[in-house]
């Protein structure tokens, strides 16, 4: 029974991250949602700001704080195992509803592109940004990131096997290929009001600290094969022009373990 429970509970995780998922192309863009990061403005811009600061920081520490290891040895004495990574998907994705629910628009043009082919352009940018950021999950094990294959082994009576370390496709180019899409999505407005270029710069600048984080626990775990790989691989701008160590790696990637994940 504790088997069917926990693979119902998985899938029931992964459903609620779709619907975020899909709400979240809207909420940012500005398409159909009820509420968007550029609404009309409610309260005064100080209180707005307040409010926005806050939500960003809880989610940063959550989203940051329970993917640690150390949380996670902690995490794992009060939920099963094979539940701990769609409990964080879980987590996620309800405080990002909360975020959609209580974010307060401040107002404020910054930039807005002309109707025509230059906003149509950003616009295409905008959901590049999303298309790149889905495929990048399932080139390190899309089901494995977001909890399914723990609950299915535990329901199949299988141990779990984490995936292997590899760096295919757009990992041979940049370590971080997850958060190139996230930070297209961030930036790619076609109108940037304040409030959005908040969002902007604040989960930006999270990215970038979330990065450091997320590679030290990755050289900590694998060691001199991630220093190889951190050293030859850009971090998030691929280069235009490969060196002949790096044409070596893509004839000859290093397979571990996968990076890029939360």
């Amino acid at each position: 029974m504790s088997r069917i429970l926990t693979l119902i509970y998985g899938v029931l995780s992964y459903a609620v991250f779709l619907a975020v998922f899909l709400y979240a192309i809207g909420f940012i863009g500005g398409f159909v949602t009820p509420t968007a990061l550029d609404g009309p403005v409610t309260r005064p811009p100080a209180q707005a700001l307040a409010i926005n600061l806050g939500l960003l920081a809880v989610f940063a520490i959550q989203h940051s704080g329970m993917a640690r290891p150390a949380f996670k040895r902690w995490w794992t004495r009060i939920v099963p195992v094979a539940a701990e990574r769609s409990t964080y998907v879980l987590v996620s994705s309800l405080l990002l509803v909360g975020f959609f629910v209580l974010w307060e628009p401040i107002g404020g043009v910054v930039w807005q592109v002309p109707d025509g082919p230059r906003r149509l352009a950003v616009i295409g940018l905008y959901l590049f940004g999303w298309a790149l950021l889905l495929y990048a999950t399932f080139l390190i094990d899309h089901f494995d990131l977001f909890g399914l294959t723990q609950v299915w082994r535990r329901m199949t009576d299988q141990s779990y096997r984490a995936p292997k370390f590899h760096t295919p496709g757009l990992y041979r180019l940049v370590r971080h290929p997850l958060y190139v899409g996230w930070l297209i999505i961030f930036w790619a407005a076609p109108v940037m009001t304040v409030a959005h270029l908040i969002f902007a710069v604040m989960t930006t600048a999270y990215i970038l600290i979330a990065i450091q984080f997320e590679e030290r626990d990755l050289v900590t775990a694998f060691g001199q094969t991630y220093l190889d790989y951190r050293r030859r691989t850009p971090m998030l701008v691929p280069r235009l022009l490969p060196s002949s160590r790096d044409r070596d790696s893509l004839a000859h990637p290093v397979r571990t373990r996968p990076v890029g994940r939360p």
